[in-house]
């Protein structure tokens, strides 16, 4: 009988705090000459470009570059240049983030060739240096991530929210959360030694449910819910703690699962209320973050930095996701219908 412990998946997310160390020791005197480049730069406006669970590092990186860089972020879709062929204009002075494991999909790089060809400065976050998609960037940021076998991608998405941190340190130049960094490979070791097993239960049953988070935590619960899909067969829908009540909130009642991921700044505010109605309705609610009657609540570290803690929060997610998939007679490294590298166009 397996056991997580002997998966690929369990294995590679445990390297997730190495991966952080040696971006701390590799990435320092490249992203601070690149910080300097984007503040002379001073782009009006950030293009993000990414499929996966490189796009939920984008919507990670939205929260993070329009909170503390104060410059709006989109998304771009591949599509448009790679099926549509688009000739864009008047991309020239803006950021174009193009985040991806392989590098080797080719509509992310068709796009970033369009976007470059537009007059936009091309930043690949990239876990293969060595990729066609780093070839047409301007500048390459290595995950440093080491080769993952896992289907799952777990130490390079961790590895990309790392790189994107620093990113933004060394773009404000902001000392707290620069500083708050230099603790992350720590944090993950202590978030992958908290125990989120007893949510394994109450999912093991269960055909689907909702992973909730905000701001800071949105993209870590679209990776949760992708996770949870891909590696334990559950149709698991990720939604804005805001979002959820437009529509969302009407299906959940008795025995509905629904996985909080709570962030640690002021948008934790509208968990409480919702927690609250949700156990009223007879839900079964799992929060990580918080503490209320009547829902199970899993262990954070406290007093995280507010870019950090999601972070965290992942990392304790990965070790449940390989528990929660084995439980329901799956395997975490063997995933239906999926490869390592997806290419699309």
């Amino acid at each position: 009988m397996t056991v997580a412990g002997e998966t690929l998946m369990f294995a590679e997310a445990a390297e997730a705090a190495a991966a952080a160390e040696r971006q701390l020791a590799g990435l320092s005197d490249p992203l601070e000459r690149l910080g300097r480049r984007l503040r002379e730069l001073d782009p009006p406006f950030v293009i993000t470009c990414a499929r996966g669970s490189s796009d939920h590092a984008a919507t990670f990186a939205k929260y993070l570059i329009e909170t503390r860089v104060h410059t709006p972020v989109a998304s771009y879709a591949p599509s448009t240049s790679s099926v549509y062929a688009t000739a864009w204009r008047k991309l020239k002075g803006a950021l174009f983030l193009a985040i991806s494991q392989s590098g080797r999909s080719p509509d992310l790089i068709l796009s970033a060739r369009s976007a470059r060809d537009a007059g936009a400065f091309v930043v690949a976050v990239v876990n293969d240096p060595a990729s066609p998609l780093a070839e047409v960037a301007e500048l390459t940021i290595p995950m440093l991530a080491g080769p993952e076998r896992s289907v799952a991608a777990t130490k390079s998405y961790i590895a990309s929210l790392i790189a994107l941190a620093q990113l933004a340190a060394a773009w404000t130049e902001e000392e707290e959360l620069a500083n708050a960094l230099n603790d992350a490979p720590q944090i993950l070791r202590s978030a992958w030694a908290l125990d989120w097993s007893p949510a394994v239960e109450p999912l093991s049953k269960s055909a689907g449910l909702y992973v909730l988070g905000r701001g800071m935590s949105l993209g870590i619960a679209q990776e949760a819910a992708l996770k949870l899909k891909e590696t334990c067969g559950l149709h698991a829908e990720a939604y804005s703690a805001a979002e959820v009540r437009h529509g969302p909130m009407a299906i959940v009642g008795a025995g509905f699962p629904v996985l909080m991921l709570v962030p640690n700044d002021e948008a934790r505010d509208a968990f409480d209320p919702l927690a609250r109605d949700f156990v009223e309705r007879g839900a079964r609610v799992i929060v990580a973050g918080l503490k209320e009657p009547g829902a199970l609540t899993l262990p954070v570290l406290p007093g995280l930095h507010p870019v950090l803690a999601p972070i965290a929060s992942i990392q304790s997610f990965y070790r449940l996701a390989a528990e929660l998939s084995l439980a329901r007679g799956l395997h975490p490294d063997r995933p239906p219908h999926l490869s390592k590298v997806t290419e699309t166009r």
